[in-house]
């Protein structure tokens, strides 16, 4: 055999290339979809049904499962998706990614697509220039496209044939006779490679190769699938590892759900690559055991058939394998919760008025979920353990992250609403309701600088007196009684527009005062060296901080008074 190091480069290249030009594709079509593609999988998973179809229709459009199933996963991290949804749309993506098998068996070993590709190349390469975004957008994907089938003709050429290289045959013979522990071998590999890769595409498209020149039969390439299939999960569960425990279950679950298929299909291996043999015989007349050539199709059907009688059989029970990983992934504690959008996830209501209402009640969930963060950053605040700290920390940055996407698909549905024709009173709380989620996100903002603050204060070493942090607590109580009125507020305007403002105004008052104290005295203290400057400048910033904080919770009452006609109250005026 004649096979050197020059031509395992090629064969590296080539494989290289193929993935390179899926990346282009893949990542080019999302950004053609732009945010239609995450507002369909965020609105289109009513149930698990349309779920399915939306994972296959996202997948098969940016030809990345992977791409799919973490943005998914990022979507539970969030709470824009449910478990029971994202397992759907996961369903969905297994199917989708079938795509790309159909697309190699009938073009990429039909004809030489590559006397087609260079041309799309032609034609992709100027569009890159474009003003227009949206064309560079076409030029990548067209580039993308190309060098994909390029790669694999490349792949195709540098893959040593059975016929002039027989030693290859003699070697994979010693582990492809081997019956029943054959399959299992392969389905390893399959596996592996696809981890490896980190492209259960690219893996498909060695394994056709294969098929194509004669390597390996069509029983031990349907084992390397199966194995491909639970290989491409890994990518999902790597992006889980930064997630909540909600993101966790997501890749968990599409681990399970692949497994469990390869399972039940090894069990009807033989029986099932049987049948597809001879749909082929009886069709086509030939046999993918006999006309190596026909194992590229034979192993689309394979791929197709196998994931969808696999979502098919274990659609029926999602709510099984939601307990099973609710089990395997227990949250770490009671406080943990679920962030999800609970009242606007299905879509507008029938009339304006009533999506409204539901964006009213989403936006009062926002806000408790706000609170709780501010919560954690009292706890923060007076922690002195450091695995406790960091822990606590790493939560309100997970809610900064949490509070970032909510507010936008909030607004998102609120614009929605903005196109239906509104009456005067509920075009006044529809803008109320945009100032209102944007002034909880600056709250969540504060929250996230006061942690930060918090954080610097821990790294330098800095320890507060027993009267700064009196004085802290003494802040950090009026904010709390601000979020009371808040809350009160933002649940009263669901029944009335009319807020009363002076327990607002009078809390607002109370907390400028308090830093106009704190300050004079900071500045008194600092002229007496009566605590370091750097201590001086952190409780600078917590308490001025803290008092922007307040201004931000003010205008939430502010803006729910806005809804009525202007009124004056007590010399304020709205």
């Amino acid at each position: 055999m004649h096979y050197g190091l020059l031509d395992l480069l090629n064969l590296v290249g080539s494989l290289g290339l193929f993935l390179y030009g899926m990346k282009i594709m893949s990542e080019s079509l999302q950004k053609v979809a732009g945010d239609k593609m995450r507002a369909i999988i965020s609105s289109m998973t009513s149930n698990r049904f349309m779920g399915i179809l939306t994972g296959f229709l996202v997948t098969a459009v940016i030809q990345s499962s992977s791409a799919t199933t973490v943005m998914v996963v990022s979507f539970v991290n969030a709470g824009l998706l449910s478990l029971v949804q994202s397992i759907g749309v996961i369903m969905g993506a297994n199917i989708g990614t079938t795509i790309t098998a159909w697309l190699i068996s009938l073009l990429g070993f039909k004809f030489s697509i590559i006397l087609i590709a260079v041309p799309l190349v032609g034609i992709g390469f100027p569009l890159l220039f474009s003003r227009k975004q949206n064309l560079r957008f076409w030029g990548e994907v067209l580039i993308g496209f190309s060098l994909l089938f390029i790669g694999l003709e490349f792949l195709k050429n540098s893959v040593p044939r059975v016929d002039q290289n027989p030693e290859i045959f003699t070697f994979l013979s010693n582990y492809s006779n081997l019956g029943f522990a054959s399959i299992l071998i392969f389905l390893l590999i399959g596996t592996l490679l696809t981890v490896v890769i980190q492209s259960s595409s690219a893996t498909m498209a060695l394994t056709l190769v294969m098929c194509n020149q004669g390597w390996i039969s069509f029983e031990v390439a349907a084992a390397m699938v199966l194995g491909e299939n639970i290989g491409t999960t890994i990518t999902a569960n790597i992006a889980a590892l930064i997630g909540n425990f909600s993101a966790k279950r997501a890749a968990r679950a599409h681990f399970l759900f692949n497994v469990i298929g390869v399972i039940w299909m090894l069990a009807i291996f033989y029986s099932f690559t049987g049948i597809i043999a001879k749909f082929l015989q009886n069709n086509f007349g030939s046999s993918p055991y006999s006309d190596y050539s026909q194992i590229p199709f034979a192993l689309s059907i394979f791929h197709s058939s196998f994931n969808l009688i696999n979502t098919f059989l274990l659609v029926w029970f999602t709510p099984l394998l939601v307990k099973l990983v609710t089990w395997i992934v227990p949250a770490k504690n009671e406080e943990e919760e679920e962030f999800r959008l609970v009242h606007i996830n299905t879509g507008l209501m029938t009339t304006a008025e009533l999506s409204l209402v539901q964006a009213h009640k989403e936006t009062i969930i926002y806000a408790k979920r706000v609170y709780r963060m501010y919560g954690f950053v009292r706890q923060l605040f007076s922690e002195t353990n450091d695995k406790q700290f960091d822990e606590l920390y790493q939560r309100i940055e997970k809610y900064e992250g949490i509070s970032d996407r909510i507010e936008v698909e909030i607004a998102t549905y609120l614009n929605k609403v903005s196109t239906y024709e509104l009456s005067n009173e509920s075009s006044r709380k529809l803008q109320a309701l945009f100032r209102v989620i944007s002034e909880i996100e600056s709250v969540a903002d504060s929250n996230y600088s006061l942690a930060r603050t918090l954080k610097r204060k821990r790294n330098m070493k800095i320890w507060f007196s027993q009267e700064i942090r009196d004085n802290m607590n003494k802040m950090f109580d009026l904010l709390e009684e601000g979020f009371v009125l808040m809350k009160d507020n933002l649940e009263h305007s669901q029944r009335t527009i009319a807020i009363n403002l002076d327990p607002v105004y009078d809390a607002e008052k109370r907390i400028n005062e308090l830093r106009n104290f704190l300050k004079e005295e900071h500045i008194k203290n600092i002229e007496a060296n009566k605590y370091m400057y750097q201590a001086g400048v952190i409780y600078s910033d917590l308490f001025n901080e803290a008092e922007k904080m307040g201004d931000y919770i003010i205008n939430i009452s502010e803006a729910l008074a806005e809804a009525e006609n202007p009124v004056k109250q007590h010399g304020y005026t709205i």
